[in-house]
């Protein structure tokens, strides 16, 4: 099983498990998530959800080998990023965050990173672009120079320099970010839920047309994409494990 759950008082842990994968994401795994996601949103008794990957990898992103069909009804892409929530989700991060598993993080409502994290963009050194919400999510959370560099080039970010940059609440140390995610959600839990839920609800009517538009945006941007010669070329070259011959067609 690629995703389990655990539950600790009223908080549910959602736990991506495909380490010889890297936690790459195929369907069944996004189904996964999906259903836990699910389990969270309609349990009264679960006030807050957690989302984690193993000791030395949070997300790969996309697994490319099992195809691109990593989407649910309920959460679209990996069951979790256009999910319509209410209750605090949060990401706890122990190493790499790449391309898709950085865009999990980014559709949270805060994240724990050990000083192991990693978070990085690299789809474009693959002929692709950022198609789950990064567009238009990492210039929110980032400084937009900043989230630039990261969607065009294959430069990372350290938990060190995320946490600096207010991407991350709490920077643990290596092996702690559940943990200390865990006394965050029990943190929260000290609240009133319906308060909570209704906060979080405001905050995110007010993003709404601003979605709209980055969704719009970002699926333009795919039709151009999917149409080059570059995409071609960048999956070959992925799976060839050589470096892609870019013709810019």
């Amino acid at each position: 099983m690629s995703v389990y759950e655990s539950v600790h008082g009223r908080t549910l842990v959602v736990h991506m498990d495909r380490p010889a994968k890297r936690n790459a994401i195929d369907r069944q795994m996004a189904q996964g998530i999906s259903a836990a996601l699910d389990r969270l949103d309609d349990d009264d008794q679960l006030w807050v959800g957690v989302i984690t990957g193993t000791d030395t990898v949070f997300s790969a992103g996309t697994d490319l080998a099992a195809g691109r069909d990593a989407k649910t009804d309920r959460g679209d892409e990996y069951g979790l990023i256009r999910r319509r929530r209410t209750k605090p989700l949060i990401a706890a991060v122990e190493g790499p965050a790449l391309g898709g598993g950085f865009e999990i993080t980014l559709a949270c409502d805060l994240i724990v990173a050990s000083t192991s994290a990693r978070f990085a963009l690299p789809e474009t050194r693959r002929g692709v672009i950022a198609s789950s919400g990064a567009l238009f999510r990492a210039p929110r959370a980032l400084p937009p120079a900043i989230a630039k560099q990261l969607l065009i080039t294959g430069a990372g970010l350290s938990a060190e320099r995320a946490h600096h940059f207010g991407v991350i609440n709490t920077l643990a140390a290596p092996g702690k970010a559940l943990t200390e995610a865990l006394a965050l959600a029990e943190d929260i839990c000290q609240s009133s839920p319906i308060a909570v839920r209704q906060t979080l609800a405001a905050m995110a009517e007010q993003d709404e047309d601003a979605d709209k538009i980055g969704w719009a945006a970002t699926g333009r941007a795919i039709d151009v994409v999917t149409a080059s010669e570059d995409i071609q070329e960048g999956i070959r070259a992925f799976f060839e494990r050589r470096a892609p011959e870019w013709t810019g067609k």
